[in-house]
């Protein structure tokens, strides 16, 4: 039976998806296999987060936990985020357009409130979330989304000036550069990598000038390898990449990485079995989170790899395409947004599975959909939302009906 929405469009847009009953379209009124990726992606995380955290309870950190504490708390953090996503389908792109600098100020908002004593939440020497009693929300996650839709409105307001810098580039150089500051004052290097490629993948979709952006790119490579430099523990762990089996290495800075390799070679091909790895026994250290990919690899082999692989590929693409045709039929700034979550999506997990692969330095950045934690599934969601509400205009303008 195929997939339906709990609920019927009122208005203008459901009579023109809805049509003459006479003359039934073939078109769909929203992308189904898109809903279905996304939904699968989740369960399927939730079922190697329920695997890769069953035996922290034997540790003394979790002592107090349930074996099935984090499976039921992700279970909960779908449901929510589905109906987040849900709710967020119904606003119309171009409220999400008239109110993105809003968002950005608030995000803004957020991550100062991050670093003010007693009110954000430290993990592990990292000050990234703000404990809401029920739910512990980071902020750099709202940013990223808030990124991807003023970055959008930025290039759409200012398309005149893309080829200037003063009135084209400085202006977003110097918002995005307010939150690398205090990214980096949590400190997350990751998110603050994840939000610069948002922003200069809808710059250069957008039309900037092609020297200033990859003069730009320099700079930012430039800036990136200073902060590695000036900082002691970047330095030590870039070190540790470059040569993890050395045993200095491998039990301190690299301990995660040498690990997560060692959980791919027990894998081989098809993996040792759902459930039976043995890096997630207290080897690998946050195997539920940043290194699920790793038990993924361990348990399921290449064959659960390359699965994972070819449905985030989809998924990407598949926001391209919708970022492409929105442009055709000039919308501009929905195209930008969609092409803005698919770099956003994609980045993200190419670092996460870069990190977990020994292709990049070890990074804290989640594998979107399916690591545990609240806040990266729940923005993930309305990200996708926005992303299918784009796709559903996109069809009802293309059969002649207003969104």
């Amino acid at each position: 039976m195929a997939f339906q929405f709990p609920f019927k469009f009122a208005g203008p847009a459901s009579d023109a998806l809805s049509g003459d009953r006479s003359r039934p379209s073939k078109m769909m009124e929203y992308d189904q296999l898109l809903v279905w990726v996304t939904v699968l992606l989740m369960l399927f995380g939730m079922v190697m987060v329920y695997s890769a955290s069953i035996a922290l309870p034997d540790s003394p950190k979790y002592a107090n936990y349930k074996t099935t504490y984090f499976v039921q708390r992700q279970a909960i953090f779908i449901m929510v985020s589905m109906l987040a996503g849900y709710f967020v389908f119904r606003f119309p792109v171009a409220l999400w357009q008239r109110y993105a600098s809003t968002m950005f100020v608030g995000s803004l908002v957020l991550l100062v409130l991050v670093l003010v004593p007693h009110v954000g939440f430290s993990v592990n020497g990292a000050q990234r979330w703000l404990d809401l009693k029920f739910f512990k929300l980071q902020p750099s996650e709202v940013m990223k989304i808030a990124a991807v839709l003023y970055a959008a409105d930025y290039t759409v307001r200012k398309q005149e000036y893309m080829h200037k810098l003063t009135k084209g580039f400085l202006p977003m150089a110097g918002a995005i550069g307010l939150v690398g500051l205090l990214l980096l004052l949590e400190p997350d290097l990751g998110a603050f990598g994840v939000i610069v490629c948002i922003a200069m993948g809808i710059l250069f979709l957008g039309g900037i000038n092609a020297v200033w952006f990859g003069g730009i790119g320099v700079l930012l490579v430039t800036i990136f390898g200073a902060i590695i430099a000036l900082s002691p523990f970047r330095r030590a762990r870039m070190f540790a990449y470059l040569n993890p089996w050395a045993e200095g290495n491998s039990l301190d800075k690299a301990y995660q990485l040498t690990h997560s390799l060692i959980a791919f070679g027990r894998g081989e091909w098809f993996g040792v079995g759902l459930g039976a790895s043995v890096e997630k026994l207290h080897y690998l250290p946050e195997a539920h989170t940043d290194f699920l990919m790793a038990v993924i690899g361990e348990e399921l082999g290449l064959a659960g790899v390359l699965v994972v692989i070819a449905m985030f590929y989809w998924l990407v693409k598949r926001a391209f395409d919708i970022g492409r045709q929105a442009i055709a039929i000039d919308q501009t700034f929905a195209g930008l947004v969609a092409k803005g979550i698919g770099i956003w999506i994609g980045v993200q997990t190419f670092i996460n599975m870069g990190v977990n692969l020994g292709l990049l330095p070890t990074k804290g950045l989640t594998l979107p959909l399916m690591s545990y934690g609240g806040s990266g599934v729940l923005i993930n969601c309305v990200g996708l939302a926005i992303l299918l509400r784009i796709d559903y205009e996109n069809r009802v303008l293309m059969r002649g009906g207003r969104p």
